[in-house]
């Protein structure tokens, strides 16, 4: 299997924890998207969409949008709930994290870290919304170590990307004392730094 993805992603990086935590053996190809690599004819021909990560499959056919890449590479094992409920969870919180958490915390990192804005240049309602989503967080984690239940879950892989990275955006996890405590519990699960 072939990855390309860019290590500055959270979404690149959700792919390669995934893969690593399944024992799956893979080539990592560093696309910058700052460089837009992502946006060569050849890397097109792969991914129209023009989006890292993407990743071709041991058979050939190519997978794109992170999300669907870690369903695909968990399928089967203990990363996904085998209860329909749990698991109807965990789709629930990863279709949240690119609606409502990954719009406004991803980017507002991007913005400052990347392109080098300061805090007061973000928009506001980036800003709000990012306060928001990881307030949504600390409460959900209030009743359980890991966001569905006691074991970790594609959930939490897709939602630590950017939330442990967030700093960088201006959010202070000192003021969400329980996601900062489950970052951590993630990042030992899945034996990320």
């Amino acid at each position: 299997m072939r990855i390309y993805g860019d290590s500055i992603s959270g979404n690149c990086l959700k792919v390669k924890w995934t893969a690593d935590h399944l024992g799956l053996a893979y080539d990592w190809i560093e696309t910058s998207v700052l460089k837009a690599e992502s946006r060569t004819p050849q890397f097109l021909a792969m991914n129209p969409a023009g989006q890292v990560p993407a990743v071709i499959l041991d058979d050939g056919r190519p997978l794109a949008q992170s999300n669907a890449i870690i369903l695909h590479l968990a399928e089967g094992s203990d990363l996904i709930p085998a209860d329909a409920y749990d698991r109807a969870r965990m789709f629930e919180w990863m279709f949240w994290e690119q609606y409502s958490h990954e719009p406004y915390v991803a980017v507002a990192r991007f913005q400052m870290h990347y392109l080098g804005k300061s805090a007061a240049e973000l928009d506001p309602k980036i800003v709000e919304r990012g306060k928001g989503a990881l307030q949504r967080l600390d409460e959900a984690l209030a009743t359980s170590a890991f966001l569905v239940g006691e074991a970790v879950t594609l959930a939490d892989v897709a939602l630590v990307a950017y939330t442990r990275v967030a700093h960088e955006g201006g959010f202070d996890l000192a003021d969400y004392p329980r996601v900062k405590a489950w970052v951590g519990r993630v990042e030992a699960a899945l034996k990320i730094h």
